[in-house]
């Protein structure tokens, strides 16, 4: 084999090694969701129906911010984070955590639809399409929260999350753990922050709930009213509802399609059918197992070891054919 063909076939196998570890390195994570009891923002006027929504306050937010923030509705989130949650998302945009996508979110409204809640012991259900480890962090609204106002960081009660959980185990699609609500009347919201450890992104939620309506502390949604302002009845999206509407959402598959330069990780689409890769592995299966992220860059290394032993064939190959 003339030395020139021997050196390219060299150089082929080589070069094949750090274009395999480059793909495994732009290889992004993802983890996504919105709280799915006490029924979220985002999640509630999805469940409406992003086109034509029925209650006043998802009719605002969808002429506010438009109809494809409903569509996206797990990827309110920051990418580098870290937990500095307060320096980077300014009062009265906790609920899009100062995205201009998720803007309608935000707005001040006493007719949110609500979850009816009471005091005491309550199940949390996170909906979660792609686990990773990390905390969550659930905190409530003070006494004298006034929903018609913008909502800022004053208004929750930091110093005592109704829950914390971390690491809690997924299955049938939720994250689900237990805190409890403490006393209080009429309209409240809760704010969960789900802050990941392998990562520094966050993601951020709003769920509206009603105290006295009824509810029984297990995530009932039965409707109420708060003093004068109804609060309409609060649903969660149904799993046919969320496949229908993932072909319209700009979070794209397989966690390609960050609109956030600052970091690589990335979102996925919302109840995306297969991980990544061709093993037939879905997110909720994912979801279900505690499987981690791990999965596809195993799945992506098979294929980088594969791209490095055909390079190494395609050079003996080349050698011998050269005596």
């Amino acid at each position: 084999m003339p030395a020139r063909r021997r050196k390219v076939a060299t150089l082929t196998a080589l070069g094949a090694a750090p274009l395999a570890l480059t793909f495994l390195a732009a290889a992004p994570a993802s983890a996504h969701g919105s709280m799915g009891d006490p029924v979220s923002r985002v999640s509630q006027c999805y469940a409406e129906g992003p086109e034509s929504p029925k209650s006043d306050a998802c009719k605002a937010a969808v002429a506010a911010g438009g109809t494809q923030a409903l569509y996206d509705w797990n990827g309110i989130r920051i990418g580098d984070a870290a937990g500095q949650h307060q320096a980077l998302i300014p009062d009265g945009k906790l609920c899009s955590a100062n995205s201009e996508e998720f803007k309608g979110l935000d707005l001040a409204r006493a007719d949110w639809p609500a979850t009816s809640v009471s005091s005491g012991s309550y199940t949390f259900k996170y909906r979660v399409t792609a686990p990773h480890e990390g905390t969550f962090k659930v905190y409530i609204t003070k006494d004298g929260y006034d929903p018609s106002q913008p909502l800022a960081w004053s208004d929750l009660d930091l110093q005592h999350p109704v829950a914390t959980a971390t690491d809690p185990v997924a299955s049938g699609g939720f994250y689900t753990f237990s805190g409890t609500l403490p006393q209080r009347s009429g309209k409240h919201l809760l704010y969960a922050v789900w802050q990941r450890s392998d990562s520094p992104e966050a993601f951020y939620s709003c769920s509206d709930v009603a105290f006295g309506g009824g509810g029984n502390g297990a995530g009932t949604t039965t409707g109420s009213t708060t003093g004068s302002t109804p609060a309409p009845s609060a649903s969660a999206p149904t799993d046919e509802q969320v496949a229908d509407g993932a072909d319209k959402s700009t979070i794209e598959h397989h966690g390609h399609g960050d609109q956030d330069a600052l970091t690589t990780t990335d979102p996925v689409v919302a109840n995306e059918p297969k991980a990544a890769g061709s093993s037939g592995t879905s997110v909720q299966d994912l979801a279900e197992t505690g499987g981690s992220s791990s999965t596809p860059y195993i799945a992506m290394g098979g294929a980088a070891a594969l791209a490095l032993g055909s390079a190494a064939l395609f050079a003996s190959v080349r050698r011998r054919g050269g005596r």
